[in-house]
């Protein structure tokens, strides 16, 4: 019988990894993305929350595009323009 370590966040229990810096960065991901949700629901005025937070994931998971692009690099930001990349 074999055994296989899982690694789990503790923000998202439904999903598993093999390897715990997967999980590790999953977990920050998603810490990140409840911080920019309350930033934007509570500094965008009619903002529902749902949607804060579908675009807070967004920005989460692509965040070194968009760090990219806070740093005078706007043209970073066509890299995420149509593809519908969620990764980072």
């Amino acid at each position: 019988m074999a055994v296989e370590i899982l690694y789990r966040s503790t923000r998202d229990l439904e999903t598993t990894f093999l390897d715990r810096k997967l999980a590790d960065a999953h977990d920050q991901m998603l810490e990140l993305a409840e911080v920019l949700t309350q930033v934007l629901v509570k500094n965008v005025p009619g903002l529902e929350e749902n949607l804060a937070e579908e675009a807070s994931i967004f920005m989460a998971k692509n965040r070194a595009v968009f760090a990219a692009a806070f740093k005078n690099n706007a043209a970073a930001l066509a890299e995420l323009e149509g593809s519908g990349s969620e990764e980072a």
